[in-house]
């Protein structure tokens, strides 16, 4: 299939540039073969799901991953921003760096601006150790293990998708709407945005009603906004995540499944990492490692009956995905009513319920 067949238009006043209050409160827009769609909120879920039916969700935590700083060379001082992508080793990390021109193999970069937080580990220091094809660099930090998480978090702003940090800069709220309220496994340089709809609240009525949750890993990086740009998806080279599917996990999921109960994954993180964890009878197994999953229209999905997710750009990875899984036909006339109707879009937007095409 070409990229062409996945465009479509977005008006810019759609993108969100601040979650629903409470979380629960955004719109969801419910997509099931063969029926009409449904304008409903996502404080509706419990009743749209059945007793035995499961939520996938993925409990990874944003790390504060965008860093400002300055590069030393000799009596040269240039401002340079890092966004950290891959952790490496307890002391290296690639990132992505702005001007990465201005950046040379040997450059020193010290991290921290004289007005952030509290300044109170130290210096934040890093050399350029490599520079790769795509732009990437790969920074050895002076300090390393917990020493250097603290001091990131200390010093780094929460790394705001660009169609949002380029009309407004980061700020205190981010630090905790940008996060899931379940987050606990640090390592991700991206929100997994569908979960950001859920509440205490939330989880205690899904409870109620039979509806059972469980919780994988998989670390969001940056390529998850990087555009397609091949005009064939089959030429698309996807982005590695690092995920994990414990073996408890596994095998409750496949004891659901087994008693008739559907698994809805929240978010396409989490679907992903489920249909890479999942063997072609549909058997979940235990999973540690990177996924590169590609899902495009055609696929058959192996574990995931239904999804939860936001509303994806046009031409992205996303948006193909929802297509496999809903149907692409289904997903134009969803998206041209989302639209239409005032939903709003991408990380802190509205999202949508989909039930499996077939």
């Amino acid at each position: 299939m070409q990229l062409a067949d996945f465009d479509f238009d977005l008006p810019e006043d759609r993108i969100a540039l601040r979650p629903a209050v409470p979380r629960d409160a955004a719109r969801l827009l419910l997509v099931a073969p063969g029926e009409p769609l449904r304008d409903l909120s996502v404080s509706d879920l419990p009743g749209l799901l059945r007793a035995g039916d499961v939520l996938v969700l993925n409990d990874t935590r944003v790390i504060a991953a965008r860093l400002k700083g300055v590069r030393l060379r000799a009596e040269s001082r240039v401002a340079v921003e890092a966004t950290l992508l891959k952790r490496l080793s307890a002391h290296d990390w690639t990132a992505l760096m702005r001007p990465g021109k201005k950046l040379a193999v040997g450059d020193r970069v010290s991290f921290g601006e004289n007005a952030d937080r509290a300044c109170l580990l130290g210096a934040l220091d890093a050399a350029v150790r490599g520079k790769g094809e795509g732009g990437e660099v790969t920074l050895g930090f002076d300090l390393s293990g917990p020493d250097l998480d603290a001091a990131i978090a200390e010093r780094g702003a929460m790394p705001l998708p660009p169609y949002i940090a380029a009309r407004r800069g980061e700020d205190e709220r981010d630090r905790s709407d940008y996060q899931t309220v379940y987050a606990r496994e640090d390592g991700s340089v991206a929100a997994p945005t569908a979960g950001l709809h859920f509440t205490p609240e939330l989880f205690a009525r899904l409870a109620q009603a039979g509806v059972a949750t469980e919780f994988v890993t998989l670390h969001v990086g940056a390529g998850t906004f990087l555009p397609v740009k091949t005009e064939a998806l089959a030429d698309h080279p996807m982005h590695a995540e690092w995920g994990e599917v414990d073996a408890a996990t596994a095998e409750r999921l496949n004891v659901a499944r087994a008693a008739g109960g559907r698994i809805v994954c929240v978010g396409t993180t989490s679907l992903r990492l489920l249909e890479s964890a999942t063997d072609e009878d549909g058997t979940v197994g235990p999973f540690k490692g990177e996924t590169a999953i590609f899902i495009t229209p055609g696929y058959r999905f192996r574990a995931a009956d239904g999804l939860m997710t936001n509303f994806h750009l046009p031409k992205s990875t996303l948006f193909v995905l929802v297509c496999a899984l809903a149907g692409v036909d289904a997903m134009r006339t969803a998206y041209a009513h989302a639209i239409a109707t005032g939903y709003r879009f991408y990380s802190y937007g509205d999202a949508s319920l989909l039930w499996k095409a077939g």
